[in-house]
């Protein structure tokens, strides 16, 4: 059995992976079936920048697709989680520009936002995969589930 922390990782993961929105779709239904709410949002642009629209990004997708209340520990778990994920690719990153997915998961108290990105310079890409985790409280979950 695997921890649940781990399979909500996995499903952020899958969803910034995703190559088209169909694919998105298919993995949004997939996921939904295990009750695990996602989206995906694409991001691009320079990495020294990004990091607060990326984070807005991250909240506004998660509260329009249902992955969170519009609660302020909501908020706060998916932003944290965000930049976390941005903390990691910022080695590889920095005065570079970045192209690709945020992706977000979330069953009962776990939440997770995965980013995977292209880095580069006009061809010279590297890829790099950042991944926060939050845990967040379960009369939210319980709210959102009715």
């Amino acid at each position: 059995m695997i921890a649940e922390s781990k399979k909500i990782a996995e499903a952020a993961l899958r969803m910034a992976m995703a190559e088209s929105r169909e694919e998105e779709s298919h993995l949004k239904e997939f996921f939904g079936k295990q009750h695990i709410k996602t989206v995906a949002v694409d991001y691009g642009g320079e990495y020294a920048t990004a990091t607060r629209k990326i984070i807005e990004r991250a909240v506004v997708a998660a509260k329009r697709e249902g992955v969170i209340l519009e609660t302020h520990v909501d908020e706060g778990a998916v932003a944290g989680a965000a930049r976390e994920a941005l903390s990691q690719i910022m080695p590889k990153a920095m005065g570079l520009n970045i192209g690709g997915k945020i992706g977000i998961a979330r069953r009962d108290e776990h939440l997770s936002v995965a980013v995977f990105f292209a880095v580069g310079l006009l061809h010279l890409d590297e890829v790099a995969v950042g991944l926060g985790h939050r845990a967040t409280p379960r009369e939210s979950s319980e709210l959102r589930n009715g």
